[in-house]
């Protein structure tokens, strides 16, 4: 079985974030925001995130930025011109588009972790992306990260 994990950043102190990666043994965080760079982000920030998670849990880190949102999308959700349903069909067909499920090798996600910065799952791309990829592979446990 193959163990992928989902974890949002806002809302959790370093501290927590950290040690919530290290206690599940995750290997890589694999990062689908499309903007990594802001400076809101804090210690989540790119480049910082690749640090803090070498030297603090030894986990590698990727930014894919295949598995993010395009910016309009984005916009469109948060200035409310669509609602979560219209967004969640929009970003699936998105994953259609951009041909995920043939370009992923599957198991090589095993205890890797998609993050974004929504703190709870529910009505994050995280979420998504994690159960298109276990239609596609059905072998995936999906454990998010949030307490």
């Amino acid at each position: 079985m193959i163990k992928l994990y989902t974890i949002g950043f806002t809302g959790k102190p370093a501290e927590k974030f950290f040690n919530l990666l290290r206690n599940s043994d995750v290997k890589k965080i694999v990062d689908t925001r499309i903007n990594n760079v802001s400076q809101l982000s804090g210690f989540a920030k790119g480049s910082d995130l690749k640090f803090f998670a070498k030297e603090i849990g030894n986990i590698s880190y990727e930014h894919n930025i295949d598995f993010a949102p395009t910016k309009e999308l984005l916009s469109r959700y948060r200035d409310k011109s669509i609602n979560w349903q219209e967004y969640e069909m929009e970003y699936l067909n998105l994953l259609d588009m951009r041909k995920i499920a043939q370009k992923i090798n599957i198991e090589k996600l095993h205890k890797n972790c998609l993050l974004c910065s929504e703190h709870t799952p529910e009505k994050c791309h995280r979420r998504l992306l994690a159960e298109y990829l276990k239609h596609v592979k059905n072998e995936i446990e999906i454990i998010h990260l949030i307490k």
